[in-house]
């Protein structure tokens, strides 16, 4: 049995993604032929060559005119301001696009204004791109569609409509040719994200329109958040056979032996399928534990075509959260979490296999956090056996993350830290069941800087109760710790499908959640709250906040985290200082 599977745009093109080699080797273990497909980084070599955006510019000038002078007859046309600046630059930017891509793939990156110039051409010709597809639009770090996500009709609509959805064209020459020809027995489609849910459904409308008899089947964290939902929409199973919920590697196996069976879909677990006019859903089984599961295959995936001047692969060293208890978090996704930690041996053990069979010297772990045995015990393997890979990830505040420790950690490789700070006061930290205490955060920050590590913050304004107070002892805390934290991310709360605050709204000072009923498939949700800030209030703060940031010469070290953790290796390499986020910083080559 051929067992095909994709992952679809967007997701940043710096680094694969986790979830298809994870279940390639575990499919390959069971005798299966696999082929994996990155359609995100294909996507991308598609659309940033001169050919693609000379293209997309022809067609600018014939729907507006050689200048942009020519009203548009869309229905949602682009502002004519940006028509008229795509086709005054456009030309230059379809004639150095691909030598942009090359800066990317190489040290040239590290180069201050080479970068920087490199990746400003890049966005340039997305946004070239995807303006004849306006207001649908393919960006670095997300795609988004011209409708929504998050209702079935609006999906239905928009992956069958090649005046806004730029990806039916390149699907078609592309894998669905491939399909067409391969003709594999089973079709995956791998949807972590709500970002990626046209774009994957977009492809199962393909397969199904051109009659290819490949059953079709998605998964991933985003259709595990919407199991419920997807079980009351038969029309979604209009363009899928199925969809696997929670972990897919036994039940994807046992779907291909159904399949190459009887048909019976009854006893695969973890599975919503369409069953005639009925949609079935199966039981479902304890999630596998990581030390069981083989090493990530990466074989079949371009990993010289990945927008990154060092090959980065990404690993786990467990799965769920060995904390799990924030209100803001949907680990678990709304049932029991299972948390399984790997040993360290092994570990350190699949960064050598990494390293000796693909050439990789960097790893990002993508857990939800690294626990404190973790840290310590692969810094001091990878030390002891010289392993040479530079790794990052996320990790909590935790008490026992001592000088000592992250010292230990950078000698064993560790070049940043991913922490998740959320606020910096304790009225909220307690409300959102953090279990963080602001003298470890101030001591931590202040010993990892001085260790030589990166440290990235995770913050953000209005969860629910948060006062403008709480939001001020937060930006105090981040400035006062300026000189040790040196990126971050920020937003304003989400409240999120299965979430605690989602689940127990009531018991975190939430009055009313608002559920659309033509948003059949959300994940995020409106909503109203006794006290403190609103969600409109919570946005005006972070642009405030926003405005005040010193503005960084060299935006490309910061656009996502592979690039981060990149230029923090390369800083550390090179025995620079790491230049702190909130100070302004000189204009000088990296």
């Amino acid at each position: 049995m051929h067992v095909m599977l994709l992952f679809p745009p967007n997701w940043t093109p710096a680094m694969p993604h986790l979830a298809l080699p994870t279940l390639t080797a575990f499919l390959r273990g069971h005798g299966l032929r696999v082929t994996q497909r990155d359609l995100n980084i294909e996507v991308f070599e598609a659309i940033l060559t001169r050919r693609y955006i000379e293209r997309m510019l022809d067609r600018l000038r014939r729907e507006y005119g050689p200048h942009g002078e020519r009203r548009s007859t869309r229905r949602v046309a682009p502002p004519r301001d940006l028509v008229v600046q795509a086709l005054r630059s456009g030309p230059a930017t379809a004639a150095r696009v691909e030598r942009a891509k090359k800066v990317l793939r190489n040290p040239a990156f590290f180069d201050g204004p080479v970068g920087r110039d490199a990746l400003m051409t890049v966005v340039d010709a997305l946004q070239i791109a995807s303006l004849p597809f306006f207001p649908a639009a393919l960006e670095f770090g997300t795609y988004r569609p011209a409708r929504t996500a998050d209702s079935t009709r609006a999906i239905l609509s928009e992956v069958r409509d090649p005046q806004i959805n730029m990806l039916i064209a390149i699907f078609a020459r592309g894998v669905l040719a491939d399909i067409e020809r391969e003709r594999p027995d089973v079709v995956g489609i791998s949807i972590p994200s709500m970002a990626q849910m046209v774009p994957g459904l977009t492809i199962a409308a393909l397969i199904k329109d051109r009659g290819l008899p490949c059953h079709v089947t998605v998964g991933g964290p985003h259709i595990t958040m919407l199991r419920e939902r997807l079980a009351r929409s038969p029309d979604i199973f209009s363009l899928i056979d199925s969809a696997v919920v929670f972990d897919g590697e036994v039940p994807l196996v046992q779907l291909c032996e159904a399949l190459a069976g009887s048909g019976d879909l009854s006893r695969v677990p973890n599975l919503i399928y369409r069953d005639g006019n009925a949609i079935r859903v199966t039981a479902r089984k304890e999630p596998e534990k990581i030390g069981a599961l083989p090493l990530p295959d990466f074989d079949g995936l371009p990993l010289d075509r990945y927008l990154a001047p060092h090959l980065t692969l990404p690993l786990l060293s467990a799965r769920g959260c060995y904390f799990g208890k924030c209100a803001f978090c949907n680990v678990g996704y709304g049932e029991a979490e299972n948390f399984s930690l790997m040993r360290s041996e092994m570990l350190a053990e699949q960064m050598v296999a990494l390293h000796r069979r693909y050439g990789a010297q960097h790893i990002f772990f993508a857990d939800e956090a690294l626990t404190p045995r973790t840290l310590r015990e692969l810094s001091m393997i990878v030390q002891r056996d010289s392993i040479p890979v530079l790794w990052g990830g996320c990790a909590r505040f935790e008490k026992t993350l001592t000088a000592d420790l992250l010292q230990q950690m950078y000698r064993g490789g560790c070049r940043m830290i991913l922490f998740g700070l959320e606020s910096a006061s304790e009225a909220i930290m307690n409300r959102m069941v953090k279990g963080t205490k602001l003298d470890h955060m101030h001591r931590i920050l202040r010993e990892s800087a001085e260790a030589g590590i990166w440290n990235h913050t995770f913050f953000f304004f209005g969860f629910p109760g948060e006062t403008l107070d709480d939001a001020q002892q937060t930006v105090n805390f981040l400035y006062d710790h300026r000189a040790h934290i040196h990126s971050a991310a920020l937003g304003t709360f989400l409240l999120e499908r299965d979430a605690p605050a989602h689940r127990f709204p009531e018991s975190f000072g939430i009055t009313k959640v608002i559920d659309p009923p033509d948003k059949d498939l959300a994940i995020y949700f409106d909503y109203e709250v006794a006290e403190g800030m609103d969600a409109a209030m919570a946005e005006l703060v972070e642009s405030r906040f926003l405005e005040t940031m010193p503005v960084k010469p060299f935006p490309q070290f910061y656009i996502n985290d592979v690039y981060r953790f990149l230029y923090a290796c390369h800083l550390s390499h090179q025995g620079t200082p790491l230049p702190p986020l909130l100070v302004p910083q000189d204009v000088v080559a990296a």
